[in-house]
């Protein structure tokens, strides 16, 4: 007997006499050893023959709890979708925490409690700091209530939906909005958002060699430790990506071919299912170097997004780009599971997978706690979810008898895409070539909405988005409204008065009909240093204020 015939006769004894026997699926290049189970309720007692497509109903993204996959004829599943063992026991309450519900008394301190003041104070010093060096002198400056009073502002522009207006329009006799026009002039704004800057410029040459995301990296990780210090989401978190628009020059902008908008910066997002809460984020900036070699990226990410919610019997809920068969077992091992769907590529998944199968028709596999469930949604697709939740899997009742996991994943893969589709409803977003502001523009979307669940939570009181972002923007103007009329002090010349001077020439701050120049006369209304050609001539009154 040749070499080649002793080989295949121990192929064929092996294929024969195997553990799982003609039920065994395996793949001899995977590393995962998959099998039919025969317990779940999951072959289809139909017949072979094509049922037609209904056409699907145009989705409506203005209800936040859409369920983005068509649901017809599928009964309720209630609180059981599909048997969840006992590690997947929920043992923390979901909703605010105990520091939350302490501070949260109005729009404005639900907003504070994820964009503090020494975030606040943080953003003031660096704007300041950078106005000196451009000016070359120390007259310029900004209080904590002015940056309010500014944040105030883009967050009215964006609930108006005026990202594709001309900034003068706001301040325009004819078009403009009474509440730009008494919260602060048009120069001033434009003044803020030159200077506006979140790092310190002199380190910053030393942290960009460590991190590419040092000029916002101080300002986003506060915000996003205060989003995981208030609140502590339900049995269910999606993770998923997210792509916020820009086309700012930065050396990690990303272009996605299937996004509304081409580039942008991407974001790793964690949200909770139930509110849409943004739970966890993180930038993708390339290459992680902290990385554990020979661990995938997509494991990586969903890690680090879950990390403070593991241990506690939470389910997450990722798509084919992050669903592996090590990731489910990394996040069992900490009393986690996982439900996503899976790339049919994949070297750990068996080759029957890509066989074509009757319409409607559903095989489950199983290997260990993990369930394999290959689904023939479409006559010439199916889909492959894996699961830790599913002990077993039954079907639902209906035309196209759906498995308990493909409900189960239709329901709790909408966090982040929901998510999303707030964040740009009411975005503050407007155009900008620095990219370290679009960051911060997708910092105000986020904490708006963050906010707007904290309020409605801490306070019983369940009010609009819109509503809420107009009320948030009145209260975090109020400061720099209040300290405005008390120094508002109306000094025009009497008969025989002289108009107060300076001891020294200083230059012009008003600066519109001038470059730049020196003066020591000084605004009868605003103070502000005024030269001859900005002035009213009658009374020493710069054009801002007369």
């Amino acid at each position: 007997m040749t070499a080649t015939e002793i080989l295949a006769m121990l192929r064929m004894l092996d294929d024969e006499e195997s553990d799982g026997g003609a039920g065994n699926v395996t793949d001899r290049d995977s590393d995962v050893s998959w099998s039919l189970d025969s317990s779940s309720s999951a072959e289809s007692d139909s017949d072979n023959e094509f049922i037609p497509r209904r056409k699907k109903s145009r989705l409506d993204i203005s209800d936040p709890g859409t369920d983005l996959v068509p649901s017809d004829n599928i009964p309720d599943l209630g609180e059981d979708r599909g048997r969840r063992q006992c590690q997947n026991v929920i043992t923390e309450a979901a909703g605010p925490t105990a520091h939350a519900k302490r501070n949260i008394e109005d729009a404005l301190t639900a907003f504070l409690c994820l964009v503090d003041d020494g975030m606040l104070k943080h953003i003031r010093d660096c704007t300041v700091a950078e106005a000196h060096r451009v000016k070359e002198d120390n007259l310029w400056d900004m209080t904590i209530e002015e940056l309010k009073a500014f944040i105030s502002l883009i967050y009215i522009r964006g609930a108006q939906g005026g990202k594709g207006m001309d900034l003068a329009t706001f301040w325009s006799a004819e078009w403009g909005c009474a509440f730009f026009k008494e919260t602060m002039s048009r120069n001033s704004f434009q003044e803020i958002m030159r200077f506006l800057r979140f790092d310190k410029r002199e380190t910053r040459r030393t942290r960009l060699r460590d991190n590419k995301f040092a000029l916002m990296s101080d300002v986003w990780d506060k915000f996003v430790q205060n989003c995981i210090a208030c609140y502590k989401p339900g049995a269910d978190i999606t993770v998923d990506e997210q792509l916020f628009p820009t086309k700012s020059r930065c050396s990690f902008i990303q272009y996605i071919a299937n996004k509304p908008d081409k580039f942008g910066i991407k974001f790793w997002l964690a949200a909770d299912v139930d509110t849409k809460y943004m739970v966890n984020g993180a930038p993708y900036l390339g290459k992680d170097e902290t990385r554990r070699p020979g661990q995938r990226l997509a494991d990586s990410v969903v890690l680090k997004m879950v990390d403070p919610y593991l241990g506690k019997g939470r389910n997450v809920t990722t798509d084919n780009f992050f669903t592996s068969f090590e990731l489910a077992k990394a996040l069992q091992a900490k009393k986690t599971s996982l439900v996503g769907t899976v790339n049919k590529s994949r070297r750990e998944l068996p080759p029957c997978v890509k066989a074509q199968k009757p319409l409607f028709s559903t095989e489950v596999l199983k290997s260990g706690d993990a369930t394999l469930t290959v689904y023939q949604g479409k006559k010439k697709k199916n889909v492959c979810i894996l699961s830790t939740v599913h002990t077993a899997v039954g079907i639902t009742s209906g035309q196209k008898r759906k498995p308990e996991t493909v409900t189960s994943y239709n329901k709790t893969k909408v966090g982040v895409d929901v998510l999303d589709q707030m964040a740009r409803k009411y975005s503050v977003k407007a155009p900008s070539r620095r990219w370290p502001v679009a960051v911060f523009y997708n910092i105000l979307d986020l904490a708006a909405i963050n906010a707007h669940i904290l309020y409605n939570k801490c306070t019983n009181e369940h009010v609009s988005r819109r509503d809420f972002i107009t009320r948030l923007a009145s209260e975090l103007r109020s400061d720099h409204m209040g300290s405005k009329t008390s120094q508002l002090v109306v000094r025009e010349p009497g008969p025989g008065q002289e108009q107060q001077q300076m001891e020294r020439r200083r230059q012009c701050q008003v600066r519109r009909n001038c470059k730049q120049n020196k003066t020591k006369e000084t605004c009868a209304k605003c103070r502000k240093v005024v030269c001859g050609s900005c002035t009213r001539k009658a009374v020493f009154t710069c054009v801002d204020c007369a």
